[in-house]
């Protein structure tokens, strides 16, 4: 039987510390396009934007439209129901969970993640519960079932607020998996995603000095910042910050030294 696999793009216009922050202007193109355009060199069988019913990103559903990108909307805080309404509209069997706010997301990556879960066998595979790669290139993985087994099963609002919590949450009711990795691509230090100014910062400057486009490599990305050490402390503090907001909400994430 085929299996469709398709990867799930979460996106929302709303941002407490940098509002607007996946329309913002990167390389010539709205971060949010640059997101999709990676995803979309993945093997997966279809890229969706998934954002909420919420007026303010009635401009995500525009930006789609434009660009002919799959799109659903549900709702906001419910991201888990809206997730679970997204896989059954596009009759997905395997997920790929994206957020809109990692514009230098690897293509590589995922596709390392979809192997990961095929040879481990396992209801969900993460490469960030457990930190080994940088942020910004987190991606789990899980079957609709699993999805669908949450969907029935998660009552609590944190639960509800976030995709998979409940999933690796509960160990006892769902095989986990976790995705490590060694060499070049191991730089939990490293952080690649967009939440603050400094990260629109760092990001700017790889965009401009690297001339990034949907086909530039991540170790390209790594080496750069690597003969650069300087720049990777840009954003730094917002890691730390991030590490401890992971664990005032019970986030069971380790990184590695």
């Amino acid at each position: 039987m085929v299996t469709k696999t398709g990867i799930v793009i979460q996106a929302r216009i709303g941002s407490t510390r940098l509002p607007n922050k996946i329309m913002a202007n990167l390389g010539g193109k709205p971060e949010l396009e640059h997101v999709y355009d990676r995803c979309k060199m993945a093997n997966v069988d279809k890229v969706i934007i998934a954002t909420s019913t919420k007026k303010e990103n009635d401009v995500i559903e525009k930006f789609c439209k434009e660009k002919n990108i799959d799109f659903f909307r549900g709702s906001e805080n419910d991201v888990l129901d809206r997730f679970y309404k997204t896989a059954k509209k596009f009759e997905l069997d395997v997920i790929i969970r994206a957020t809109g706010d990692c514009p230098l997301i690897s293509p590589e990556v995922i596709n390392k993640v979809i192997e990961g879960f095929k040879k481990q066998k396992v209801d969900y595979l993460s490469n960030a519960i457990k930190r080994s790669y940088p942020r910004g290139l987190d991606i789990e993985i899980f079957s609709f079932e699993t999805l669908e087994k949450a969907h029935k099963m998660a009552k609590k609002k944190p639960e509800r607020e976030h995709v998979t919590s409940y999933i690796y949450g509960n160990p006892k009711k769902f095989k986990i998996g976790h995705l490590m990795v060694k060499g070049w691509l191991n730089h939990p230090e490293i952080r690649l995603c967009l939440d603050t100014k400094e990260d629109l910062k760092l990001l700017k400057i790889i965009y401009n000095e690297l001339k990034v486009n949907k086909i530039t490599p991540i170790k390209k990305i790594i080496n750069f910042l690597e003969k650069n050490p300087h720049l990777i402390k840009l954003n730094n503090s917002s890691e730390i910050e991030q590490l401890k907001k992971n664990k005032l909400e019970g986030v069971k994430q380790k990184v590695l030294k």
